[in-house]
């Protein structure tokens, strides 16, 4: 009986397993370019001091229920403050992680008769909110503002009354690649739109005192944003900054708020102090900055591959197999480098993911490079 019941899930692993798509976890092993700790803080002596210090105060590992109950502790509330301060809006709010955070807005704010366009490329979490929200929503050429200015028209056209709304990420976590803001938001302000921009890879690292690369719009009416507390500021969590009437419509109508256990107090200590690092150590953001440029060039010298110009840099291999397995070759060598495949990217761009962070130097760069050749080499000659 328990076979029976279990087979439907079998079978689809199995055929996931026969397409090379079955996923597994793995530790952490070899140096890291994979991880989205762009600056170094997760490991940190100063971030661990910090919440060192908020223990032995006395500051609760947990936060024992939702913020509406108990459990809006200080800590929350000074992240929140600092995080509006430095992103330079009205208010900010602080949720538990990214993908939630995402979920949360899409479902929340666009109405019902409203129209969202989404980048075809956006998170998961985006689309994942925008099929469960209750506007309606249209998918968009990968930044291609005319594509998102036709879906806007198009709609119109055909009796749309309610807000517009446009939702992307400013720096793509697969292909590295970079949103066109300034045109995005021109847009919107033609069309009277709402903007949401996922700031999760570019918070930390772009931006004036790495403020993102939206950090330009925010603190207008129509600009929601998030942050992301897990990848470059070496915490968890996330945060979303925008005007406080909107915030304060998510205390009262976001679910995914509203009714989830607030995130740990600890969490919002250590995402505090991160913020104090941009301002405080923007040496960081710099040497990445070389360490992308470095990569950049030593790659196009190499393989002829056009740098994405950011610390994400997409390999692309096409064939499944063959990624999976010259990634494979990388982390046998010592370095830590994950295939990604079907259906996280489109079909035939299976690649390899080279992230780039402060947890390696040019000499671990060079070697990772260089293992990299031997490993295409290898695959080649079988």
């Amino acid at each position: 009986m328990t076979e029976a019941r279990l087979a439907r899930y079998d079978t689809t692993l199995q055929g996931l397993a026969r397409k090379d798509r079955l996923r597994t976890l793995s530790p952490r092993t070899g140096l890291d370019f994979s991880s989205n700790d762009y600056l170094g803080l997760a490991a940190s002596k100063r971030l661990g001091d910090a919440v060192a210090a908020a223990i032995a105060r006395g500051t609760p590992v947990g936060a024992t229920g939702s913020r509406l109950l108990r459990g809006n502790a200080p800590e929350h509330e000074e992240l929140e403050a600092d995080a509006a301060r430095f992103f330079g809006t009205e208010r900010a709010l602080f949720f538990g992680g990214g993908y939630i955070a995402n979920f949360a807005l899409l479902t929340a704010l666009p109405q019902k008769g409203d129209l969202l366009v989404l980048d075809q490329l956006a998170h998961a979490s985006v689309h994942e909110g925008a099929r469960a929200g209750r506007a309606e929503f249209v998918l968009a050429a990968h930044n291609d503002v005319d594509a998102f200015e036709d879906a806007i028209k198009h709609w119109r056209a055909e009796g749309g009354k309610g807000r517009v709304w446009i939702a992307v990420e400013s720096l793509y976590s697969m292909d590295g690649d970079f949103a066109p803001m300034e045109n995005l938001v021109a847009l919107a302000d033609l069309h009277e739109a709402f903007i949401i921009v996922d700031e999760a890879h570019a918070t930390g690292v772009w931006g004036p005192d790495g403020r993102g690369l939206a950090a330009a719009f925010e603190g207008r009416d129509n600009i929601v944003a998030l942050h992301t507390c897990g990848k470059a500021l070496g915490a968890s969590g996330a945060l979303v900054t925008a005007p406080r009437t909107l915030c304060d419509y998510l205390v009262n109508r976001c679910r995914p708020f509203i009714y989830a256990t607030a995130p740990s107090p600890l969490m919002a200590v250590a995402a505090r102090e991160a913020l104090a690092m941009l301002s405080g150590e923007p040496t960081r953001r710099v040497r990445l900055q070389e360490i992308v440029a470095s990569t950049g060039r030593l790659l196009a010298e190499r393989f002829g591959v056009v740098p994405s110009g950011s610390q994400i840099q997409p390999f692309v291999i096409r064939d499944v197999r063959r990624t999976m397995a010259v990634a494979a070759a990388l982390q046998v060598r010592g370095f830590d480098i994950r295939g990604i495949r079907p259906p996280t990217v489109p079909e035939g761009t299976s690649r390899l993911r080279i992230s780039l962070t402060l947890n390696v130097d040019e000499a671990a760069i060079s070697a990772m490079i260089d293992a990299l050749v031997e490993a295409l080499a290898q695959k080649d000659q079988r």
